[in-house]
């Protein structure tokens, strides 16, 4: 039983969700093989051995080196045709998603995104997040091979004993212009100072409940204190007090910090399905009621403008700052 995993990669190494969506894969059969799209592919794959991987395959062209959805699906496809994988795996990424969408459209099967577990069988077993996290569903999944993405920070990348470095092997697949009729042409960096959103290990999130774009301050200030990134709510953007990039959520950046603390956040299913992957979750909120108490291992109610500046004191006093 051969698994397939579609493998993202940056310059400085194999992405995180990769990792996880490697966990997942193991879930079904072990060892499993990887591919790796664009230049840096080959190198990247060196260290996947440690996450059971025994083969990579590296699609190289020269018109990888920017991402085109149509281009990676028929990277893959052309990769499972040679292949014919029992499952084919990526990361729950916006660009894992949107590949494994072209995959099936193109090969008319189910897809499954946003997995949490699996079990092999005919047909496949899995339980995955739906609603922005707000429901399990538990699925069985026909066809041939079987489509699916893992759910961003719910299986923990872990390694494996004794894993040797996987054998790598080059490929160029054959790509057609229809492949490349969308494509990123540019990358412009985001504008951020300090710690971004996405590694942080700890997040101060404003929502509504802060009132406005100064009263961003006191958050700044207790983020300052433990050197964490500040976000936000979808709310807090559209009123334009933050940037769209310091949105937590759905549609948002998705985050996994040792702690998430929430200002001022009411805690809709959206906002949760961004923030759901930290390890603990403190809410301020002058409601008591707020659905954001369900999903926090802390709460305290009462007036934010009040509570954070005495948190922020504390934090000096301790340091002698």
């Amino acid at each position: 039983m051969t698994v397939l995993v579609l493998v993202e990669h940056e310059p400085e190494g194999v992405d995180e969700l990769s990792l996880q969506a490697l966990a997942l894969a193991r879930q079904l059969a072990e060892p499993v093989e990887a591919l790796l799209v664009g230049s840096g592919g080959a190198e990247a794959a060196a260290g996947l051995g440690a996450h059971g991987v025994t083969s990579a395959h590296a699609a190289e062209d020269e018109r990888l080196a920017g991402y085109a959805p149509g281009a990676w699906a028929r990277c893959v496809t052309d990769l499972a045709a040679r292949l014919e994988p029992s499952a084919i795996l990526a990361p729950g990424s916006n660009s894992g998603n949107e590949v494994m969408a072209h995959v099936a459209a193109r090969s008319q099967l189910p897809f499954a995104a946003n997995c949490i577990s699996v079990e092999a069988g005919d047909p496949l077993t899995l339980t995955r997040m739906r609603w922005g996290g707000s429901l399990l569903e538990d699925a069985r999944l026909h066809g041939s091979p079987a489509l699916l993405t893992s759910a961003p920070h719910m299986v923990p990348a872990a390694t494996v004993n004794g894993a040797d470095a996987p054998a790598v092997e080059s490929f160029s697949p054959a790509l057609e212009d229809a492949d490349l009729a969308v494509r990123v042409s540019e990358h412009v960096d985001a504008v951020t100072s300090g710690i971004s959103l996405a590694e942080a290990k700890v997040v101060v999130s404003g929502g509504r409940g802060v009132g406005s774009a100064e009263g961003f301050a006191i958050l700044e200030e207790l983020a300052e204190q433990l050197d964490a990134a500040v976000g936000c709510s979808r709310v807090v953007t559209s009123a334009g007090w933050r940037p769209h990039t310091d949105q937590v959520g759905q549609t948002g950046t998705k985050v996994s910090p040792d702690l998430y603390i929430a200002c001022g956040i009411s805690g809709a299913t959206q906002h949760i399905a961004g923030c759901k992957g930290a390890k603990k979750i403190l809410a301020i909120n002058s409601d008591a009621e707020a659905p954001i108490l369900m999903s926090a291992d802390y709460a305290v109610i009462g007036d934010l403008t009040e509570i954070v500046p005495a948190i922020t004191a504390e934090l000096r006093k301790a340091r002698g700052s």
